[in-house]
């Protein structure tokens, strides 16, 4: 499940910190290294967790309504949504089930939240026409639950709120997660039952290979790397530059030099990204061309043995600015307001829309409305045979 995407930026927090802690011991650095990616699968455990909470609530909704229905003699509530197959075989898995057993904190002891994501649930479209679509299949109970998934929990400001305070190391990790859980709901099979595998913790020990290589390449090899920066840094103000971006630069290197089956284009895209998350606003386009640059002189004194596209010819220096918010160096939004801002977003495309709509029907009646008057002032013997 633990990807290089997270490890990139578990090694950029990682990293940051050695520096600006004065206790620099490699040891206990690569330790949390480590541990910091393990309660990135711990989150991946405990949103699973959630689906399991959120039927288990359900169904006691259920029982309680089908009680006062038998007493007043009304009608029983349906059982489709809390006896859903897909959250049923979810609740009897092996490995899911170890894990809660090994963790302290659980769902119940935060229902309150539980409780406010079954209201919104049962508000929202999905379920209303799950609850009343005819197809009962075990493909339609688990489709339901990747679209609340996708729509009421991968970006739900309230839950990611209550998430950040469970643990610290989850700020930077969901937005990634999130996408490891809706692929383990796609890959369900009921032929597995309580047997279904869950995503391994690494895909192999390669990757986590990989961490611990890179992480330690990055500062055992620091003053080789920053004095590559310093020397191509003739035509940009080095000293003037994030100590952030230093940080990203120095580990972009680390990888360059140390995987040589990583494409350089790869390296410079991922670290390029990073640098628009955690440093200035203008950072991504500069470290962009320090890192060309650095690649080139690496290839051209012998020190690297990658291959290198012709060199793009350059942006004008008045080039539109990155749209991002300025950020404080070394510290990411957390997942709360980066869950607001994709849905302030999503809104504010959605009034767009709605505006143009609008516009187009204010266009339709003014136009309707001309062809009217003009009929109006026709002669009157006009039109008439």
């Amino acid at each position: 499940m633990i990807n290089r995407e997270l490890i990139r930026i578990k090694i950029v927090q990682l990293t940051y910190a050695y520096y600006q802690n004065g206790n620099r011991n490699m040891d206990n650095a690569e330790k949390e290294l480590l541990f910091s990616l393990a309660k990135a699968y711990d989150l991946y455990n405990y949103l699973l967790a959630l689906i399991v909470s959120v039927t288990q609530e359900e169904r006691h909704r259920v029982e309680i309504a089908a009680a006062r229905a038998a007493r007043e003699g009304t009608e029983a509530p349906s059982r489709r949504f809390a006896d859903n197959r897909f959250a049923v075989q979810l609740e009897a898995n092996k490995q899911l089930n170890l894990f809660v057993e090994n963790q302290k904190r659980r769902w119940e002891d935060d229902m309150e939240a539980v409780r406010k994501l079954c209201d919104q649930i049962e508000q929202s479209t999905i379920y209303q026409e799950y609850m009343q679509d005819e197809e009962n299949s075990y493909e339609a109970d688990r489709e339901v639950w990747r679209r609340i998934y996708r729509t009421l929990i991968q970006e739900n400001a309230d839950l990611d709120a209550v998430l950040e305070e469970k643990s610290l190391y989850w700020n930077d990790d969901k937005e990634v997660v999130d996408t490891f859980v809706i692929k383990t709901i796609k890959r369900f099979d009921p032929a597995n039952g309580e047997d279904q595998e869950l995503l391994p913790e690494y895909r192999d020990e390669e990757d986590r290979d990989f961490a611990v290589k890179l992480f330690r390449a990055t500062i055992l090899n620091a003053d080789d790397y920053q004095h590559y920066m310093s020397e191509s840094s003739r035509n940009w103000d080095f000293s003037r530059l994030a100590y952030m971006d230093v940080v990203i630069m120095q580990i972009a290197i680390a990888e360059m030099l140390t995987f040589p089956n990583i494409p350089v284009s790869v390296t410079i895209n991922e670290y390029v990204d990073l640098a628009k998350l955690y440093s200035t606003p203008r950072s991504g386009g500069y470290i962009n061309g320090m890192l060309d640059t650095i690649a080139r002189h690496l290839v051209q004194t012998g020190k690297m043995l990658k291959p290198m596209p012709e060199p793009r010819q350059r942006r004008p220096h008045n080039v539109r600015p990155d749209d991002r918010a300025p950020r404080r160096e070394g510290r990411r939004p957390t997942i709360a307001q980066t869950s607001a801002q994709r849905a302030a977003r999503r809104a504010q495309a959605e009034n767009a829309q709605a505006g143009n709509v609008q516009a187009e029907n204010v266009q339709a009646e003014n136009a309707q409305a001309e062809s009217i008057q003009a009929a109006g002032e026709q002669p009157a013997g006009e039109g008439q045979a």
